[in-house]
This record gives structure tokens, sequence and C-alpha cells, in this order.
């Protein structure tokens, strides 16, 4: 069923007309076809005779399709991975001397260095590589950061006597812990900025303290602010309204301060954004309509693409406060950029010396103080200079899978191999090539999965479209290959096989078969489902239609309406960025994987809430944990703060 409807798009396509360095990296798989294409459209249109800098412009191609922003020459030759391609394979191409590679590339006339306008297709700053376009979107980025963090307070602290101690009796209401408490701290830190980060991975109660920023926001300003929640795809929207309206519903939380937010909701940033009429890409607010919101909230941001971002920030008003909510450990956005990690990984502004003046003018330093004394140094002064706060209590999800996350991000193996011996039933682990494992290391695995079909079947089959999509959060096996027999084609085969060897009639009734899980693979502004958005089939009256959540309900479609979509047995680890599971099975390669990375290995750990089982040697899990991921952006080195 699966290998009929999905054939491998992954095979290597030569371009047969491609010539010197161009034709040697894409017979090596390095370069895919549309990136020479690109480098050769590029050499006829300038003149360009030098395959040096063709090579370069190839690889900026290619590095804008897997995720960099640009790319390094002077360490492309150590950094460069491909699947299924061994490193000694690739480190033995004939790579151009860096040093005269760079030279070269400044020399050419489809090369603008520096800051400098111009209008041509690459651009060459501090020794990184891009394409045009997405060095002026990283500008953007940066640009608008660093107007925030010299607007400090932005004019938006307290400001009077009177003000003040509002706000900081509203502050003492909400966090009436005498305890040091970083939600508190949080709290105070976004009212003091226009611009923050709240970080944490799950269930540290990021959606709980952002209900409480906005309530302090709303005392802070005598109420009347507009605000917007935001996420990159319709259920981590949905997800984030329900969360935030379960949070002002709790006893615990003072109902007069609730109030001014009990009814927000939560869109897709498109959404937010809008569509220009007549148009399928163009949004309808930009730095010429900009966005009448006073607070713009968003969600999930390690999964928004710097393009998405740099549209967000362009259609702020000068005076609004962006907040990003995220887990900057987990894996960048499936596009281009990693804003989020870059935002939060870079170095402090004014070495931690800036920013204390806004929480004191707001009539916060002392209510924060038993917070800011728990802190580190470093932590300390990245929250009051650059408006950074990470939570780090688990407060709603199982603390052995956190704790074992906690150890992938230390890369020690020896810290791993301890938190999953303590982990108990939390985290079961097979010390097995996931490719080769015998039958009974694989059948609890199959129970997994034919307990989640059964229900998502029923469900499916009775047309409970809601029932069927909550269905879809009970198990996903998670790969971090898309295709060989540790990737998701693969498993999506074996996954189909057992559920039609146990369900009768399973995927019988064609292509768009009642109970098949799917997962939108391209943005589609006509029906405004999203890349990354997850639905399931369903019988709606004898007609078989697709549900998905969008803008928090759940809608029907009819299958010709869905124009990229493709079936999620089995899912890519970068696919499952921003949903949740109640048991996850994770696939991993053999250790000789560069595609492995720490972050790829946290990201889909971090996504079971009860049970993760993991599938791979021993040593294949050591070098996932120790080898961060490599993506390149000059984002962090741009803010200044």
């Amino acid at each position: 069923m699966t290998s009929a409807r999905t054939p491998d798009p992954f095979a290597p396509r030569q371009v047969l007309a491609a010539t010197g360095l161009l034709a040697d990296f894409n017979r090596a798989r390095v370069l895919e076809a549309a990136d020479v294409h690109v480098a050769r459209r590029l050499a006829a249109l300038g003149g360009e005779p030098d395959e040096r800098v063709l090579l370069a412009a190839a690889l900026a191609v290619r590095g804008v399709r897997l995720g960099s922003v640009c790319v390094d020459l002077a360490a492309a030759h150590t950094s460069t991975a491909v699947e299924g391609v061994e490193p000694d394979v690739v480190a033995a191409l004939p790579w151009p001397d860096p040093a005269g590679w760079v030279a070269a590339v400044e020399a050419s006339a489809l090369v603008a260095v520096g800051s400098a306008p111009a209008h041509v297709p690459l651009r060459m700053v501090d020794g990184l590589l891009y394409l045009d376009r997405y060095w002026r979107q990283e500008r953007v980025v940066a640009d608008w950061v660093d107007a925030a963090f010299a607007a400090g307070g932005g004019g938006m602290d307290a400001g009077s006597a009177g003000a003040g101690a509002a706000t900081a009796t509203a502050l003492a209401r909400l966090f009436p812990s005498q305890e040091p408490d970083l939600q508190r701290l949080a709290a105070a830190v976004a009212a003091s900025r226009r611009f923050s980060i709240l970080a944490g991975g799950p269930g540290t109660g990021k959606t709980w303290t952002v209900a409480k920023i906005l309530a302090l926001l709303q005392a802070q300003a005598g109420g009347g602010l507009r605000i917007a929640l935001a996420a990159p795809t319709g259920k981590a929207a949905a997800r984030l309204q329900q969360a935030l309206r379960e949070a002002v519903a709790d006893p615990g939380f003072p109902a007069d301060l609730a109030a001014p937010v009990a009814g927000l909701t939560a869109s897709t940033l498109h959404r937010l954004l809008g569509t220009k009429p007549g148009t399928t890409s163009r949004f309808l607010h930009d730095r010429g309509n900009r966005l009448a919101f006073d607070v713009v909230v968003v969600d999930e941001a390690s999964m928004v693409s710097l393009t998405l971002m740099s549209r967000l920030v362009e259609a702020l008003r000068p005076d609004c406060r962006l907040l990003l909510v995220g887990d900057p450990d987990q894996l960048a956005s499936i596009e281009v950029g990693a804003v989020l990690g870059d935002l939060f990984a870079r170095p402090t502004p004014g070495g931690g010396r800036a920013g204390a003046v806004p929480l004191e003018r707001a009539g916060m330093g002392r209510a924060v103080a038993p917070d800011l004394a728990s802190l580190g140094s470093d932590e300390r002064g990245r929250a009051l200079a650059a408006g950074v706060v990470r939570l780090t209590k688990v407060r709603r999800f199982s603390e052995e899978i956190q704790a074992v996350a906690e150890a992938i991000r230390t890369g020690d193996p020896e810290v791993l191999r301890t938190a999953i011996a303590a982990a108990g039933d939390s985290v079961e682990f097979h010390d097995a090539d996931a490719a080769t494992a015998p039958v009974g290391a694989l059948a609890g695995l199959r129970g997994d999965v034919v307990d989640a079909g059964r229900s998502l079947m029923a469900a499916a089959h009775a047309g409970r479209g809601e029932e069927a999509l909550a269905a879809l959060g009970h198990h996903q096996v998670l790969c971090a290959h898309r295709a060989g027999p540790h990737g998701v084609a693969q498993w999506g085969r074996r996954v189909e096989a057992w559920l039609a060897e146990a369900i009768p009639g399973y995927g019988s009734d064609g292509e768009w078969y009642v109970g098949r899980p799917l997962m939108i693979t391209a943005n589609d502004y006509q029906v405004r489902l999203f890349n990354g958005d997850a639905g399931v089939v369903v019988d709606d009256g004898g007609q078989h239609r697709a549900a998905f959540v969008r803008e928090g309900k759940v809608e029907l479609f009819a299958p010709s309406r869905l124009a990229e979509v493709q079936t999620v047995h089995a899912l890519s680890i970068h696919r499952s960025q921003g949903s949740q599971y109640e048991r996850v099975t994770v696939v991993l390669p053999p250790a000789s994987s560069p595609l492995m990375t720490r972050e790829l290995l946290y990201t889909a750990v971090t996504r079971a809430k009860k049970h993760v089982r993991i599938l791979g040697t021993w040593e294949s899990l050591a070098a996932a944990a120790q080898r961060p991921i490599v993506r390149a952006s000059g984002l962090r080195r741009r803010v200044e703060g």
C-alpha cells in the first residue's frame, strides 16, 4: 500500500550537462539537481566562468534546502553531511582551497561583499555566503531585535509610582510564593521589555506562565491591551488556546486578573498576517500595513523559519511587545533558519549589566530579588539584559523522560546511560540495530502500533473527527532518516503491514482509506492548511473526508482539495516538532550517520509524554548525544544588543 503510493523521492538525480566540480559533487549526492541547475543558470546570466564560484553558489542553494541560512566556505569540507553517504567519501571530494575559494567568490560579479546595497543574487558577509534574499531576511530580524534592545523598557514600564505599585501588586498576587520562582521572574522580565524569550522543555509550565504574563501586562497597562496569540501550525495554535484557557480557569488564578485574557484566541502565524486578496503567498500585513496589536505571543517559536519571523517583525508596530515561547534545544524549523536558537544563544548584551532599570522602574525589582539570587551569573545577566528566562522545573510531564532529555543536552554518554537506567518503565532502550532487530524485540512496538491503530480506525469509521485526531496522539514511530532501512519510508511500510495483518479490511477502500493518517507538507493558503498540520481520513456519511484542526475547530475537506499531503504511519523527527504523543518509538540509524544529532535525539525523546522506546545500538545513541547539529546562520553574530 504505502510503497505504491509513496515512491522513494530521495534517489540521486544526476545532471548530465554538469561538468567539473558541479558534476563531481552531484555524483557524490552532495548536490541535487536543483542546486546544480540554479548554479548553472547564475553562471549563464552573470557570465561567471570560475567553477569554484559555481560550487559555492550551489552549496548556498543546498544550505537553504537543508535549513541553513548561509554556508561557511572555510568549514564546508568538514561540516557537509549527506544522508546515506559515508563522511570520508564527502571529505575526499575535490574541495577548493578555502582561502583561494573565498577570494574567488568575493571577486565574482555575482556576489556583493558586506552590507552595501547591491542587486546581485549572492552576498558574502563575515566569511558567510548567502543567497541575498535570506541575508536580507536575517537583517530584518536582527535590526528589529537591536531596536528592541535599544528601547529598553521602550516606554512600556509602569512610569508613575501608582502604576508601579499596581504592577508590583499584580505580580505578587499572580505569584504569591516567597520561594524563588523562575515563572515569576519570566513575567517580570517580559513586563519590562519590548522583546523577551520564555524558554523551557515540555512540561515546564511555559503556557501557564504566558497566561500570567498576559494578566500582568493587562494590569500594568490598566487593561485594554490588544493581544495576539500565534503558533506556526494549526495544531500548535489550538493547543496554545486550550492550555491558556485551562490556566486562567484554575482556582488559584485571581479571577479579576484572569478576566481580561480569558477569551483570547490563537491562530497560525499565517492567518495572523493574512493573505492579500487575489494572491496565494503575499501577506496582508507588512511594514506598510502593520498589525493592530500591542502584544504578540508566538508559541513553539523554534519551529518558526527565518522567512516567517522576518515577515512577522516587519508587520509589528514600533511599540509592540513580542514574546517568543519555545524550547531552544529542540530542532529548528524544517524550513530556513534557527531563529529561536540563535536569539537564545546570542551573547548577553552589555555584559549582563543592562536591563535592571526597567525592572526597578516597573516596581518589580524587589519582588524578583529572590529569583535573581537563585540564578547563576550568566543566567541572571541573560534575564536582565537579554530578556531570556529558561524554565527548568517539570510540572506536567514524565520526570524520568525529562531527566533523559536533560542528559542528552549534556552530550555526555555516561550521564545519559545513568539517566536511562534510572528511568524505569518510562524509557525502554533496545540495544540492537533497528533494521535487523529480532521479532521479539519489536513485540512491544507492534502492540503499540496496533492498539493505536484500532482506536483510530474505530473513531474514523464512526465519523468522530475530533476523537480520530486525538487518537493520532496515542503512539508514533519517529525516524532520523527519510529513506533506507532506518528511514520513514521503510518503517511506514512495516507499520502499515502490521495494521493490515491485525485489522480486517485495513486500507482496502482506496487511496483515501478511512483511518489514513495525514500530514500537510506545504503551505496551502487557499484552504488555510499549513506545513506540518496533521489530519486523518474519516467516514462522513459514506463520503471519505480529511479531518484537520483549523483555528481550534475540526473541519472536513474533500481529498481533491488537498494538494500536498503524505501518509504518516511513521514520521521524521523533523516533522514531529510541535507534536506530543502518549508513547513514542525512536528508530536510530547507525552511529556513523551525520544526521542523527543531539538536537534530533532530544526532540524525538521529548515528543513522548508517558513512554519512550529507543531502538538502536548503544554506539548510535552515544554518537547522537555527542554530535551537535550544524546549521549555518549569521543571526547570533549580527544581534548586538
